[in-house]
């Protein structure tokens, strides 16, 4: 493949984050890369601080915490060979420090598994728990934490649903030794891989923005 790989300023990944993601809002991003067909920018990985601070606490006990992040962006234009997310994927793990625990989810609402965990050698731990959340009543894909701070909205006033499970996925960055030893510390179960076939979101937006070379 003739693609490169490379760190990409936060403000090239807005108009992926809002307009092609199916998400349709901009996460925590501390590391975000970015995926280069010569001069073209053509898919987006982001990597950030999990909103849950029980679920960093959760993963591997609260001495290691502070190494959880989450990977919560994805997004590559449609038509490109096969097997390009999973090395996208690779490379952007490849880069991170080492000794991070990374988490991910595959959402089964919109019909995906995570082939592209699997396909990368994620440890995959089960479904996350069944809970509520409350949501934009006039938009349903706008989370609470999106309104709240919105002048007039009351958070009691939001919608209440089921939060849909997602299949929840980890990858430890560095060398065999640390990743064995945060591995033993894994509180998690680790299940055999899902399997179903997936379904595919609306990804064929152009984004406009011309990415700044780094």
């Amino acid at each position: 493949m003739n693609y490169e790989i490379k760190s990409i300023d936060y403000q090239d990944c807005k108009e992926w984050f809002l307009k092609k993601h199916y998400a349709k809002r901009i996460p925590s991003v501390s590391y975000c890369f970015g995926l280069f067909e010569g001069l073209d920018l053509i898919g987006v990985c982001s990597f950030g601080s999990p909103s849950s601070r029980a679920l960093c606490i959760g993963v591997c006990g609260v001495h290691n915490a502070n190494k959880v992040f989450e990977l919560n962006r994805l997004i590559v234009n449609d038509g490109l060979p096969k097997n390009t997310l999973s090395f996208f994927v690779g490379k952007c793990l490849s880069i991170l420090p080492n000794e991070l625990i990374v988490v991910s989810y595959a959402d089964t609402s919109q019909g995906h598994n995570g082939y592209i965990y699997q396909a990368t050698n994620w440890i995959y731990t089960g479904l996350s728990a069944k809970r509520t959340e409350r949501y934009d009543v006039d938009n349903p894909n706008r989370h609470s934490k999106s309104v709240i701070d919105k002048k007039g909205v009351d958070y009691e006033s939001l919608a209440v649903r089921e939060r849909p499970q997602k299949h929840r996925y980890i990858f430890f960055t560095g060398n065999k030794y640390a990743k064995r030893k945060l591995l033993c510390q894994l509180n998690y179960p680790i299940v055999a891989y899902p399997k179903g076939e997936n379904q595919r979101y609306d990804a064929s937006y152009q984004p406009t923005i011309q990415t700044k070379l780094l």
